[in-house]
């Protein structure tokens, strides 16, 4: 008989990956606060569910939380109807949300405190793109023993496991790095091809350039869909792990000049108007 895995969150991101872990093997028991997925995901061989406590119950050892952010994930768990509402016993949360060092921390402390679920980090990186694709990099921090013992469910979604030690939210600051350094190299790609445009050279030639030269990397190898990401989805949550970076490095101290021009700078880099507050 196959594992049941609970799965909350079935959006552009967790969507493909609860199919990834279905064509795995396991069986795969979903929640998401959007009805209109149901269908689409039943078609697809998930086993949708209409509360949290069901997750919770049908689940056999995890639940993994792919919804948006702190507030989310505490309302998932804590809510009259969340998931702790079938009181569930020797099961681990799996976050695989973006959130940031601070804010994990603290929900995994709220859950340790309030309830007899263990909790473990494992943030992705990879896109979209890398969901459908089951190439995820998966970052993850918390008890070692628990974390190595779902190495099965990382391979279904992603094709790197990393793991930053026992410090849940440890992953968070991984992927931030990433996503800092994924900031200001778009920006520094989008100024290039600015410049590659003011002297009408062939964008797709300057690319083939870059990409055998010291300019590689992922962007410019990715840069068709990257020029394409929009101020309401990739840009706005990219913005987002660059303001939390930002803040950390107020937090302790570390200055990252680069980081905050890149935050201030993204959307008119990549000619795209900020989405209201």
């Amino acid at each position: 008989m196959s594992k049941k895995i609970g799965f909350v969150g079935l959006g552009t991101m967790g969507f493909p990956m609860a199919v990834n872990l279905k064509k795995a093997g396991f069986d795969v028991i979903g929640y998401d606060a959007f009805p209109a997925v149901y269908p689409k995901a039943e078609e697809a061989g998930i086993t949708m569910v209409k509360t949290l406590k069901e997750v919770a119950e049908r689940a056999d050892e995890a639940v993994i939380s792919m919804v948006r952010d702190y507030a989310q994930n505490v309302d998932i768990l804590f809510s009259e109807d969340g998931l702790l509402a079938a009181q569930p016993k020797n099961k681990t949360i799996i976050v695989m949300s973006t959130l940031d060092p601070d804010t994990m921390n603290a929900l995994s402390k709220k859950v340790e405190e309030e309830s007899d679920l263990r909790l473990i980090d494992a943030a992705v990186s990879g896109g979209a793109s890398g969901a459908e694709a089951g190439t995820l990099s998966i970052m993850t921090s918390g008890d070692e023993a628990t974390v190595k013992s779902f190495q099965p469910y990382f391979d279904a979604v992603g094709s790197n496991t990393f793991y930053y030690g026992k410090d849940v939210g440890n992953s968070q600051a991984a992927k931030l790095v990433n996503n800092l350094i994924l900031g200001i190299n778009m920006n520094a790609v989008a100024e290039g091809m600015k410049l590659g445009n003011h002297y009408d050279l062939p964008q797709e030639e300057l690319l083939n350039l870059l990409k055998v030269s010291t300019g590689d990397s992922w962007v410019v190898r990715n840069w068709g869909d990257v020029s394409e990401w929009t101020a309401e989805t990739a840009l706005a949550v990219l913005q987002k792990d660059l303001i939390a970076a930002y803040n950390q490095g107020i937090k302790h101290d570390i200055p990252m000049p680069f980081n905050a021009l890149s935050s201030t700078q993204l959307f008119n880099s990549m000619e795209e108007e900020k989405p209201e507050a």
